[in-house]
């Protein structure tokens, strides 16, 4: 009996753990990511979707949702924000506007994929109700389903203003929290000279950064030779300060003066544009110096965050 017994509990045992072990493995499924190391490909601005990603504290886009899901939900006019309050994914607005946040804290490896299911969360979303994402979407559509694709209409702000209601900053705790938030913005300038291309001023110096659309490789190839050739910097007092990449593209950083401003430097960075643009289309093989140069450039990469 005491055998049999034994065996008994051994065989629950066994099935108890097999059970655990098999929901163990279904949550594990269930919450598996997948990482996309270009999110924005195939979008028309795909740089300058990085760029805002990255590079710019406070700017807003409108986007267009796609035809059947205009058809499904109705015509809820839609905003692309850099960052939302305290990083929402979305927020619908009583009056049925939906701002859409590109930077948050929780995040899957789709970003795409992640600003999609935070969009559709929003549609489905009573106006004024709070949208409820989830940190593991999961597969589905993504940006690239669900959105009429073209060129993004930026617009920069000096503040966060844009996500208010009329009225509300006549709230303490509403304008308080605004205060806060812009006392976080350092001034961007979005430059004409080349697209996704941003000067900033930060502490004691500014900055160029320019998130380049070309792969990788060649994109190093070229600032590898223009590196050789010592055409790498935007003129006197500036500094080639190094690189990093941002969703499958490279993004080279200038140190600059403090002042002058922006418009100083929409010059200097459209010949530098030409410049890359010629080291781009060279097709021959990388000399001994830039060879050189290029190791350079890869053991000076920045870490932007």
């Amino acid at each position: 009996m005491g055998k049999r017994r034994k065996s008994h509990r051994s065989a629950a045992a066994d099935a108890t753990a097999t059970g655990n072990q098999a929901s163990r493995s279904e949550k594990r499924q269930k919450i598996r990511d997948v990482f996309v190391p270009r999110p924005f490909e195939g979008l028309t601005d795909e740089v300058e979707w990085i760029a805002l990603r990255e590079l710019v504290p406070a700017a807003s886009a409108p986007l267009t949702l796609r035809p059947e899901l205009v058809e499904e939900y109705g015509d809820r006019p839609v905003t692309l924000a850099t960052v939302l309050p305290m990083a929402m994914p979305a927020i619908a607005k009583p009056d049925g506007r939906i701002f859409l946040g590109l930077q948050r804290h929780v995040q899957s490896g789709d970003v795409s994929r992640d600003l999609a299911e935070a969009l559709l969360c929003a549609l489905r979303t009573e106006p004024g109700g709070t949208v409820s994402v989830p940190a593991l979407p999961g597969e589905g559509p993504r940006l690239q389903d669900v959105l009429v694709d073209g060129p993004l209409d930026i617009t920069m702000h000096d503040g966060f203003e844009f996500w208010l209601d009329p009225g509300a900053d006549e709230d303490p705790n509403v304008k308080a929290s605004l205060e806060r938030a812009n006392a976080s913005i350092y001034p961007t300038a979005r430059l004409t000279a080349a697209p996704a291309a941003y000067w900033c001023q930060v502490s004691d110096k500014s900055h160029v950064r320019w998130v380049l659309p070309d792969d990788e490789d060649a994109a190093l190839a070229a600032l590898s030779r223009l590196s050789a050739a010592g055409e790498l910097t935007l003129g006197d007092q500036t500094r080639f300060a190094g690189m990093f990449r941002a969703h499958g593209r490279l993004v080279p950083v200038w140190d600059l003066p403090r002042d002058p401003g922006p418009e100083r430097w929409e010059e200097p960075v459209a010949e530098f544009a030409k410049r890359y643009a010629a080291a781009l289309a060279d097709p021959s093989e990388l000399d001994a110096a830039a060879r050189r140069a290029r190791q350079g450039l890869l053991g000076r990469q920045l870490t932007l965050r």
